[in-house]
């Protein structure tokens, strides 16, 4: 179990599950040139480049869970809102590429 400043690692399937029943906030921080070729459908586009945790939409409730391509960015996002004092501390572990092998959709 993680402490209240420790990323919590989620699979796809707990992703998934989470952006079905409407619990969850993905925030992709890949860049604009990324997200153009293929995204999770329903993320929020917020780039490691230019991350301010502040600056983040009202998650009105929902978990806020981080993504990238592979796991790294979105880990380090999630480090940078806790580190904030925001209890944003969730990511895709594996990120695009796992959410792909795992077999759930993108869009383009």
């Amino acid at each position: 179990m993680s402490g209240p400043n420790e990323v919590r690692d989620l699979t796809p399937e707990e992703v998934a599950a989470g952006l079905s029943a409407g619990n969850v906030m993905l925030v992709d921080v890949r860049e604009p040139n990324e997200t153009q070729i293929e995204r999770i459908p329903g993320s929020v586009l917020s780039p490691l480049s230019q991350f301010d945790p502040h600056a983040l939409p009202d998650p009105e409730g929902r978990t806020v869970v981080f993504s990238c391509g592979v796991g790294i960015r979105s880990l380090r996002a999630a480090e940078a809102a806790l580190a904030a004092g925001l209890p944003y501390g969730a990511h895709l572990v594996g990120g695009l590429k796992a959410w792909k092998a795992a077999g759930f959709p993108t869009e383009r």
